[in-house]
Order: C-alpha cells, then structure tokens, then sequence
C-alpha cells in the first residue's frame, strides 16, 4: 500500500503544471549544429570571364625515364627530399575513397594516398618514406606556395587561374562535376538546383562550378567533405556538388544518397608543386608515364574507383615542351 502511495505521488507530480519560471520541456531542438566555419556564399567566387586563358593540363615533358632510388640528382629537387629522409604530401583525411584516414587502422587510404606513395617509392624504393599532411580544400595552394609539402594529392583540378601559382604535374586522373542529393528527393542533376542549399567545400572549383550554375542556387561553403554529408543528413542543405570522385564515397557513407544527373563539367586532376620546382614536375610526370605503362594505375583505381567507373584509363599526359 505504501509503494501505491508514492507511485500516486509521483504520478501526480508528473501531471502538475510546470512553474512559469521554468524552461518549456515540450519545446523542440533549435536545430542540429552546423559544421564549423560554414557559410552562406552570396556572390560566385569567380566568374569564367574572369579566369585567364591557358592549356593549363600541358605539364612539363619528363627528361626520361625517373632515375632510380638512390640515383638523384646532384642539386635536385628529389636529392633534397632523398637527404630529408621522407616525401612531404599533402592529402586529405576526410574523402572516402580518395584519402580518408581508416577507422580501425587509423593510416591515411585512398586513390590519391597511393597515388603519393608512388612518387616517395620512385625516390627512396619505399612507399613508406612519406610523411602525409592533412590539408583542407582551401590550404592547398598556400601549402605549396609556402614550401611546407613537396606535392599535393588532393583532388585537385588543374586550371588556368591555379596555374598561375603552382606547377602542375599531367593530368592523373579525368574526374566530373555532379550532384548528390537524398534519394527521392527529386532533385534530378544542376538544371533542378534552383532555389535549393547546394553544398560545397571553400577553395575547391566545385564551389565556383555550382555557384555558376543558370538554375542560381544556394550555395553554403564548409571546410571538409565530410561537412557537406553531415549537413545533408540534417537537411541543413539540399544537395551536394562536386567531382563524382568524392560523391561516390559520400554515397557509399550513406546508402540513402545517390548521385543524379550527368556530369556538367570536366574536373582533371594534377599534382600540384611548387612553381620554381620543375624538375621535380617532370620527375614526376616520368613516374606517372611509367604507372600508365606498368599497369599499375590500373590497379591502383581498381582497388578504390572501380565501382565508379570499372572501364576508366588512365588520361594520356599533354605536354607543352
């Protein structure tokens, strides 16, 4: 009887009304918290009368085959890096598929992290001698105009206005810009864009892509990938733009996101390294002649982007001299 009597009590204090003072319980969430530094774009970054003319994807011829490890240079850029005892890369950790950091290893994966481990095993005979940097979309150029890594890896499309600050290796790898968006959303490609929170990455030329886009959408821009998925999964934005490279692996994150519509634009992929560093491009240009040649370009997008595109080839290189 005396257990009765305080489950009454409690009951009863349950049903009581809540003092006027005191917070309303019944309210719901202000809303999921934003990914940091994200933010509405107002204006495109850029706009392609303003870019500059260039044939941006013709790189540096290679001298001839790379030498072999052990066998730089005297004076070279490789020689450097070969007494430093390691490659400095920039990557990414945050883009499935292509350079993401593997939960149960915790070591940087991915297309282009191999893709980088093949310019430190043509230098030192070891793919290990590397040491990654993690770089937003935004701090690529700056880590090489700064000297702080020796090549960036990182879904980096070469272009004309880029060009004017880096070097660029041949082109490695022939990416599109697309659209993900929440499966049966409706949203079928750019032209559906419009009036829609489109979500892209500050500093990447999907940014400028998709805030050029006729149909005038929203653009919100966030530091990582990642960012962009988390958003769409709180409905904070409506879509994702970017190469179809990186939506493959936020739609494999996420089996209730699926890319629609074409491909709108032609996103290749460089190496990115310092603009005084030539030799060093066409060092690297001979390694990547001889992944073309050797197969194992083949292999190593099979391993992560076969799923995407399983019939891919690696781009024949363009070379200005």
């Amino acid at each position: 009887m005396r257990r009765l009597a305080v489950v009454l009590l409690f009951l009863l204090a349950a049903c009581s009304p809540v003092p006027g003072s005191a917070p309303d319980i019944t309210a719901g969430p202000t809303g999921a918290p934003r990914p940091a530094d994200a933010a509405e774009v107002s204006a495109p970054p850029s706009t392609p009368e303003a870019t500059p003319s260039c044939d941006a994807t013709a790189s540096l011829r290679p001298t001839g085959p790379p030498p072999e490890p052990g066998g730089m240079p005297p004076g070279s850029t490789m020689a450097k890096i070969a007494a430093r005892g390691r490659l400095i890369a920039g990557v990414d950790q945050n883009t499935y598929l292509m350079g993401f950091r593997n939960p149960g290893t915790g070591t940087l994966e991915g297309f282009d992290v191999d893709m980088a481990r093949e310019i430190a095993k043509a230098i030192f005979g070891d793919p290990t001698r590397i040491q990654f940097k993690v770089l937003t979309s935004d701090e690529r150029i700056p880590a090489l105009e700064k000297g702080e890594v020796d090549v960036v890896v990182r879904t980096m499309t070469i272009n004309c206005e880029r060009a004017e600050r880096v070097a660029f290796s041949s082109v490695y790898y022939q990416a599109g810009q697309r659209v993900l968006a929440a499966r049966g959303s409706g949203i079928g490609g750019p032209d559906s864009l419009g009036g829609k929170r489109v979500c892209a990455t500050k500093g990447s030329s999907s940014l400028t892509n998709v805030a050029n886009v006729p149909a005038k959408p929203t653009v919100v821009s966030v530091p990582n990938w990642t960012d962009c998925l988390v958003m769409l999964q709180q409905g904070q934005v409506d879509a994702v733009s970017t190469d179809d490279t990186i939506l493959a692996g936020l739609a494999a994150q996420d089996p209730y996101t699926e890319m629609v519509g074409p491909q709108f634009t032609q996103e290749p992929y460089g190496m990115g390294v310092p603009k005084a560093n030539e030799d060093f491009v066409r060092f690297v240009n001979a390694v990547l002649e001889r992944l073309r040649a050797d197969g194992t370009w083949a292999v190593i997008h099979q391993r992560w982007l076969g799923g995407l595109d399983q019939a891919a080839e690696p781009p024949a290189a363009k070379y200005r001299d």
